[in-house]
């Protein structure tokens, strides 16, 4: 995972090194530790809320999110 959300939950700091990510890498993991599944959940959807993000994969704690970036890194050869 690229972020990993501790015992302090989405803390300001957390969103903000979240939205870096993205920002750099369009696609990331983040380990969400809650300790039940709605815990969970909540913290997954207010992630896509506040990032315009878009869930790909939630497998036990560790959920990836997608996001185009603006700017995409990537270039391809013209033929």
């Amino acid at each position: 995972p690229v972020v990993m959300i501790g015992g302090a939950g989405l803390t300001e700091n957390v969103m903000l090194e979240i939205e870096n990510a993205l920002a750099h890498h369009e696609l990331i993991k983040v380990k969400v530790n809650a300790d039940d599944r709605p815990a969970r959940a909540a913290m997954i959807e207010q992630i896509c809320e506040q990032t315009r993000s878009e869930l790909v994969q939630a497998i036990g704690h560790t959920a990836s999110f997608y996001r185009q970036a603006e700017k995409p890194n990537i270039s391809f050869p013209k033929s």
